[in-house]
């Protein structure tokens, strides 16, 4: 048994109890039957009339929990698709009691989740104005009356994420572009005139708007000024430039110019102002001392000329250089001619520098060419002559390098510029080409001088003898004794010299040879080169043969009164 029933049974018990307790006082009393009646169903009354009230209050409690069931079903509904939730099941087997509270808790729980959802969707709501107030955009589109759902939440999250980074990539790109506005507008002496520029100088950073208009407004004003900065660089380099140069040609002193130094570097507007002046003021003193500028102008030109590889008719095409007539307009001739050269050399200078690089390696080349004939070359003390074949052999390489890549560039420049590359007043390639000709006729020039004088040599030699290439080692046969006299066919004579010459064509005659140079061979007869030979040993019918010429030209020839010393006739 159930304690409810048991204390239904207890509460029947106590009021037949209170009743039987009734009927004993009415008895004491003495109440009569008629007034027991009434008093019992006035009694009775009261207890139904308590009962009914009692069934009537729960009956009550019940169809409000049945209200607050249906209530709250309808409110689970509504709140499921506010929040993008499922319906909810309730627990068809629990009692109406257990229900209610399960669907009245789940109501709590999925009101406070909307309430959350709610105000996260305000704060975020808030946030993404600030953020659209600052990058001037527009804000998320999302219904601020309706429950956010989960995944809405988090995309407006995200976004704002996204515009959060983008502010600050804003900021930083604000912050470095203000730096640098700053810094061109000092060097530039500029003053903001504008309110965009005040509002990016003057004004705080947090309250610049990062819109992308903004952006880049800012970045097109610092590309004005850098623009500005950059002409004035410009500006300055070239007045700079064109001071150094009068400096030059004016030959100011050097203290004058360290004196001018402090101006020489930055591109502030004073300094420009200041390298303007300056150049006034050179341009004043250059009118009135014009020879002497055109004369430097002129050697710069020469430079110039030179750097460019010109030709004398190049040279001389601009007469205003052997001008006399020491004038302005001369002058402006001469700046003129001198820009264009110097650019005309700067546009091309790579190519004209690998056309002088092989210049000076050929001639370098020239040169150990023409150490070639120095016959003082072949004493080779310290290897030089070894080191001189290998430095040829390393530019004759160097130079077939040079001069193919050169014809590859200057054909290049020649298809680009549809003119022609001349050096020297030709093409390049005839110009290396005639070099090379040149060479080739020098040696051969060389080589015929060498076999002229080779020839003339060996004329000289029939005519008046050779000359011993080598000293002559002299054979000791006794012991010499100086001033010892020897006879020669009856005829005594003193040591001779090593210019004295015995031909036995004359018989016993004896002279000095025409030259300092010894006879050839086939006339050596008689010369005493030791005291202690006596006999002379004759010549030999083949050298007599090849010695007739000269032979009979001194048989057809008087002797003169120059008589050599020591000899008798």
């Amino acid at each position: 048994m159930r304690k409810s029933e048991v204390l239904a049974a207890e509460a029947v018990s106590c009021l037949n109890r209170a009743l039987a307790a009734l009927r004993d006082i009415w008895e004491e009393i003495g109440i009569s039957e008629e007034q027991r009646l009434e008093r019992t169903d006035v009694v009775k009354k009261h207890i139904k009339s308590l009962l009914d009230m009692m069934v009537a209050e729960e009956e009550s409690l019940k169809e409000r929990l049945l209200k607050s069931i249906a209530l709250c079903r309808k409110e689970l509904d509504s709140l499921c698709r506010e929040l993008h939730l499922d319906p909810f099941e309730a627990e068809e087997e629990s009692t109406i009691l257990q229900m209610e509270k399960d669907l009245r808790t789940r109501v709590e729980v999925m009101l406070k989740q909307k309430r959350d959802r709610k105000q996260e969707l305000k704060a975020l709501q808030e946030q993404d104005r600030d953020l659209c107030d600052i990058l001037c955009t527009s804000p998320f589109g999302i219904d601020s009356n309706a429950v956010p759902s989960l995944e809405e939440l988090d995309r407006y999250r995200r976004h704002l994420a996204s515009l959060s980074a983008e502010k600050e990539r804003r900021r930083e790109e604000f912050v470095s572009i203000k730096r640098q506005v700053i810094l061109c507008m000092e060097e530039l002496d500029h003053t903001p005139d504008t309110s965009f520029e005040r509002d990016v100088v003057c004004e705080d950073e947090e309250a610049f708007c990062l819109s992308t208009d903004n952006i880049a407004a800012l970045q097109n004003l610092l590309q004005q000024l850098e623009a500005r900065r950059s002409l004035n660089e410009a500006v300055c380099v070239e007045l700079r430039s064109r001071i150094a140069a009068l400096w030059e040609r004016l030959q100011v002193p050097v203290e004058e110019r360290e004196s001018f130094a402090v101006h020489m570097t930055g591109s502030r507007a004073k300094t420009r102002k200041a390298l303007q002046l300056e150049v006034d003021r050179l341009e004043e003193l250059k009118l009135q001392n014009m020879k002497s500028v055109i004369q430097a102008i002129r050697v710069e030109l020469a430079e110039y000329w030179d750097k460019c590889f010109y030709s004398q008719e190049q040279r001389e095409a601009f007469s205003p250089y052997y001008d006399d007539d020491y004038t302005e307009t001369l002058l402006q001739l001469h700046d003129a001619e001198v820009g264009k050269v110097k650019n005309y050399y700067e546009t091309h200078k790579e190519l004209f520098e690998a056309v002088q690089k092989w210049e000076e390696n050929w001639k370098l080349f020239l040169e150990l060419e023409r150490k070639t004939t120095d016959p003082n070359r072949f004493a080779n003390r310290g290897g030089s002559l070894l080191r001189e074949e290998k430095q040829r052999a390393k530019l004759q390489k160097i130079l077939s390098k040079l001069q193919e890549e050169l014809e590859s560039r200057v054909q290049a420049w020649e298809q680009e510029h549809e003119d022609a590359f001349l050096v020297k007043g030709q093409q390049f390639m005839e110009y290396v080409t005639e070099q090379w000709q040149l060479y080739r006729m020098e040696k051969e020039k060389e080589k015929q001088e060498r076999h002229l004088k080779k020839s003339r040599q060996i004329e000289a030699e029939m005519m008046y003898g050779s000359t011993p290439r080598t000293p002559i080692k002299r054979r000791v046969l006794a012991p010499h004794t100086p001033g010892k006299v020897r006879k020669l066919n009856g005829t005594s004579i003193s040591s001779a010299t090593p210019n004295s010459t015995v031909r036995s064509a004359f018989g016993a005659t004896l002279f000095h040879s025409p030259t300092s140079r010894l006879p050839p061979s086939g006339g050596k007869l008689a010369q005493a080169r030791t005291p202690s030979r006596v006999a002379v040993k004759p010549p030999r019918p083949g050298h007599r043969e090849r010695n007739k010429e000269n032979v009979s030209q001194l048989n057809g020839t008087t002797l003169s009164a120059r008589t050599f010393k020591g000899f008798q006739v």
